[in-house]
C-alpha cells in the first residue's frame, strides 16, 4: 500500500494554487476545469496518474489559464 501520507503535500500544493491564481473559483468549478483542460490537452481524464505527475498538469493548466486562456497544446 502506498503511504497515505504522500497526499498532504500534494492536497497543500493544490490549494495554494487554487488559492493563489483561482480564489473565485469553486472546488468543484476549478477541478471540472482542470479535467476538461486534461480531455483536451493530453486526451485523457487522469483516472490513472500518480500525485507527481497531476501536480506537474495541474502547474501546467494554472500557466496557461493565466497566460490569457490558451487550453491547447
Amino acid at each position: 500500500m502506498r503511504n497515505p501520507d504522500r497526499l498532504d503535500k500534494f492536497y497543500e500544493e493544490m490549494c495554494k494554487l487554487h488559492k493563489e491564481n483561482f480564489p473565485d473559483w469553486r472546488f468543484s468549478q476549478f477541478m471540472i476545469n482542470f479535467y476538461r483542460w486534461l480531455r483536451i490537452v493530453y486526451e485523457t481524464d487522469g483516472f490513472y496518474y500518480e500525485e507527481e505527475p497531476m501536480m506537474e498538469m495541474l502547474i501546467e493548466f494554472v500557466e496557461r489559464i493565466k497566460k490569457g486562456g490558451d487550453t491547447h497544446a
